[in-house]
């Protein structure tokens, strides 16, 4: 068992407070008092870590956002040649608990961010884009992998379905975090589902 005061161990406490903060709050209006006081440490401690809030979201980005997309979008997808059925699966899953447990209220973490910072801070764009390009890719080579076993239609563009499909996902999360109406959630997840059956042979 690491020790509290571990160096890995207080960085990892500051990261997840700062990305639940972040969440909550948005980048801009998060405040670095609220992120020690939810890790239970000093502002030092963050600055011994973090030399400016910008470094931290940066950090929160890459070492909180980007694992638990890939672990919920891209690792499913790995060696899959049936896409439809694991991306259905996906969004299934996200309807009913939501990234992270809050797609409803909160939306998409991954989505927040971008629509937040893309504009405003060209390291937070770089960073987001690089999750989206692996997202897309991920989902490119599944369909791939799906038009050669037989499960995906030839005429298919693997590429330009996985743009629409990734922006789909994260249009729906969004609209679904906007209205507050979780009928729209299920309605706009199942219209989806119907898009990605039209795919089968």
């Amino acid at each position: 068992m690491k020790r509290m005061h571990d160096p890995e161990t207080t960085r990892q406490r500051i990261l997840q407070a700062a990305f639940q903060e972040f969440y909550r709050h948005s980048f801009q209006a998060s405040g670095l008092n609220r992120i020690v006081e939810e890790a239970k440490l000093t502002k030092g401690a963050l600055f011994h870590h973090f030399t400016s809030k910008q470094e931290l979201g940066y950090a929160v980005v890459e070492e909180v956002i980007w694992p638990e997309c890939k672990a919920r979008w891209i690792d499913p997808l790995d060696q899959s040649d049936d896409p439809i059925t694991g991306i259905k699966g996906q969004l299934q899953h996200v309807a009913h608990e939501g990234p992270l447990g809050g797609c409803l209220v909160q939306g998409c973490p991954l989505n927040n961010l971008a629509q937040e910072m893309s504009p405003l801070d060209e390291g937070f764009r770089q960073r987001l884009e690089k999750i989206y390009v692996a997202w897309r890719l991920a989902v490119a080579t599944a369909l791939g992998r799906g038009i050669k076993a037989g499960k995906v239609r030839k005429d298919v563009s693997p590429s330009k379905v996985a743009a629409f499909i990734v922006a789909a996902l994260e249009g729906i999360m969004g609209a679904a975090k906007n209205s507050q109406n979780e009928q729209l959630l299920w309605e706009a997840g199942d219209a989806l589902c119907d898009y990605l059956d039209s795919l089968r042979p």
